[in-house]
């Protein structure tokens, strides 16, 4: 009785037409397969995931090449920093140069020097008297000097000690070599063109200046001492010579 009073009253609750269900449906809970859905969830938070991933690596990209353009800009600044202390070298050693000649304390190496040199060509160095054709080539090079092309100086006088190694001229180029290589900061030529006029040419009347430029060269490579033996050579072996008279100076102003 008690079940078929409830069927009734679930029927008047639902309606004339309603399907009346046993209770047993009714109260039966419902399963839902949710193994499709959970496996689209999985390989949803795999794509979210590696999507993520990505986006980490780009950043990392873009940070990377922001590095990279930093550093860039970086090494363009050195480089001009580099070329305007090149030119600065340049500027001073001519200033120099064109200050010392004017008081006579330096040999005017111009054509007419070249001229003098060659006519009065001495052999107590050993060598020999240069032709026309090493005359013409050690004034066209020193030509480039007095232009203020250096690199093209450069390359006249290494040809022209290369093509004549033994006049009275030749330890006048290496010598010339030191200086341009100096004046392009490329000290470590410098030193060996210096080094070559004292070594291969001891009797030529540049080893005074040789022996005051290679000691100036070392001061500025970082190496008193042997700055200060080159100096005090000079001023002992050539006393009168403008050269010791630097030497002295610079020795007392330097404190070597």
């Amino acid at each position: 009785m008690n079940h078929s009073h409830r069927g009734r009253r679930l029927a008047r609750l639902c309606g004339a037409g309603a399907l009346v269900l046993p209770l047993s449906v009714l109260a039966q809970p419902v399963i839902e397969d949710l193994s499709d859905r959970s496996r689209t969830f999985y390989e949803q938070a795999e794509v979210r995931e590696g999507a993520s991933g990505n986006l980490m690596l780009l950043n990392q990209l873009d940070e990377q090449q922001r590095e990279i353009q930093q550093l860039r800009g970086q090494v363009e600044e050195l480089r001009h920093q580099l070329e305007q202390l090149r030119r600065d070298s340049q500027a001073r050693y001519l200033d120099l140069e064109q200050r010392l000649a004017s008081r006579g304390e330096a040999p005017q190496e111009v054509d007419a020097e070249a001229a003098r040199q060659v006519a009065e060509a001495s052999a107590g160095d050993g060598s020999a008297a240069p032709g026309a054709d090493a005359q013409a080539a050690y004034q066209a090079a020193f030509q480039r000097v007095q232009a203020r092309d250096f690199p093209a100086a450069i390359a006249a006088f290494e040809a022209f000690v290369a093509d004549y190694p033994d006049t009275n001229l030749t330890a006048n180029g290496h010598y010339w070599l030191g200086e341009l290589y100096s004046a392009e900061t490329r000290l470590e030529p410098a030193a060996a063109a210096f080094q070559t006029v004292l070594d291969d040419y001891p009797e030529s009347n540049k080893v005074p200046d040789a022996l005051y430029k290679l000691g100036l060269l070392k001061a500025r490579q970082g190496q008193p001492d042997t700055s200060r033996e080159l100096l005090q050579r000079l001023i002992a072996d050539y006393p009168d010579s403008n050269a010791a008279v630097m030497g002295r100076d610079f020795l007392n102003d330097a404190g070597l």
